[in-house]
């Protein structure tokens, strides 16, 4: 089973080395990992620092950050994101369930929908290509809780810097047109999906999440089979995954196997118990006071993120400072990037790169010039095309949604 994690197109086995840096891996646990500081609290000056955290290289991809190896959770350098696309060996890697059924034939995959449609449907991948119109959206895949290492107070769970995240163009079939096939019957609520992970314990459940029928069946969700060109990564859930364009990556099930159409409410752990936000406009609460209310987390907020240089920078007297990053929301587009070095007094606009889709982030780039020598604090805020601007405190108990002004440190000399 380890050597299948990380050898679907190498079906001799993986390599001695490879072998051993596994073993390695998996020998650490968490003791081992806590030693490592993956599990550790992370600064906001720490997390953008990635030469300072463990980094591997697993099956079909490059060197990126260690977070834990089981399940595996890698994450992406900030370098990666000076481009339109995340190359798709650099893309992120988030799993929920350890056992991971990667040794998947192709010809004998069947996509699975039933439930309360008309007919129920078996689809093998060849059916998905040729029988249904392709389609594709450039899109933000987002873990709901990048950024967590950085919230103060500090709150539990996987300690990511700002690279979980990734942009790609994603191929595939509307999920609409598969639900046509199958025939929806009337009084359709929701819409599960469940893919081919499953937990080493018996008592740990399901990874199943739930979409609305009418999110699910607007025409924007799409099934993929193909990631910047080419089929998903193993690790990115090949052969299928869910694709919710402006909703954060917890919707996007990875080796998607099963949809059931349901004609009530959909009750699971991962949807009732998991990924909540507080239920007001910026999902925010204090340690003091914890939000009486929540609701499942579903579609993302503004972001600007400072991707270039990747830590503190240090400039001459009148000379220039090449920034760059990237902004996104949850799908109106992004109308404008500001940069502010006066703690937010005066504000100057970034130059925005062209726009690949307003579910794409859209990089920007900002040539900083100071006349006098000092520390300077540079800070970033996007706004979107419907109005929304990134806030100046966030928090919640879960390390989810982070939207705050971002901030990035320069001395000038």
């Amino acid at each position: 089973m380890e050597n299948e994690l990380w050898n679907l197109n190498n079906p001799s086995g993986i390599s001695d080395a490879d072998r051993r840096t596994f073993l390695r891996m998996a020998a650490l646990g968490g003791a081992g990992m806590a030693a490592l500081g993956l599990h550790g609290n992370l600064s906001a000056d720490d997390a953008p620092k990635a030469a300072a955290r463990e980094m591997v290289r697993m099956q079909e991809k490059t060197d990126l950050i260690l977070v834990t190896d089981r399940p595996p959770q890698l994450e992406t350098p900030l370098h990666y994101f000076r481009t339109d696309l995340t190359p798709n060996d650099a893309f992120f890697v988030r799993w929920h369930l350890a056992g991971l059924r990667t040794n998947i034939n192709p010809k004998k995959y069947t996509l699975n929908i039933s439930g309360h449609v008309n007919t129920a449907l078996k689809l093998s991948l060849k059916q998905l290509r040729e029988e249904f119109e392709p389609v594709s959206v450039v899109a933000v895949n987002q873990c709901s809780g990048n950024s967590r290492g950085i919230f103060e107070p500090h709150v539990p769970g996987t300690q990511w810097g700002n690279g979980a995240m990734g942009n790609a163009r994603w191929t595939g079939v509307r999920l609409k047109d598969v639900l046509a096939k199958a025939g929806v019957k009337a009084g359709a609520m929701e819409v599960s999906f469940q893919g081919l992970d499953v937990a080493p314990l018996p008592a740990t459940p399901a990874f199943i999440k739930a979409l609305q029928f009418d999110r699910a069946n607007d025409g924007e969700v799409m099934i993929a089979y193909e990631m910047n060109g080419a089929d998903l990564p193993m690790l990115n859930g090949y052969p299928l995954r869910l694709v919710v364009p402006g909703w954060y990556s917890t919707y996007w099930m990875k080796t998607l196997s099963e949809i059931t159409v349901l004609d009530q409410p959909f009750k699971g752990f991962w949807m009732d118990k998991a990924y909540r936000i507080p239920y007001n406009k910026t999902a925010n609460e204090t340690a003091e006071k914890l939000a009486e209310k929540t609701i499942p987390i579903h579609r993302m907020c503004v972001r600007s993120l400072f991707v270039f240089p990747e830590t503190n920078a240090r400039v001459g007297v009148n000379q220039s400072l090449d920034l760059e990053g990237v902004a996104f929301d949850g799908g109106s587009g992004i109308k404008e990037v500001e940069i502010s070095s006066d703690a937010g007094k005066t504000w100057a606009k970034a130059d925005l790169k062209p726009s690949l889709g307003n579910y794409s982030w859209r990089r920007w780039s900002f040539r900083f010039q100071s006349a006098t020598k000092g520390n300077v604090q540079l800070l970033a805020r996007a706004t979107s095309n419907s109005g929304e601007t990134q806030n100046e405190i966030h928090w919640n108990r879960s390390g989810y949604q982070r939207g705050v002004i971002e901030h990035f440190d320069a001395v000038v000399e």
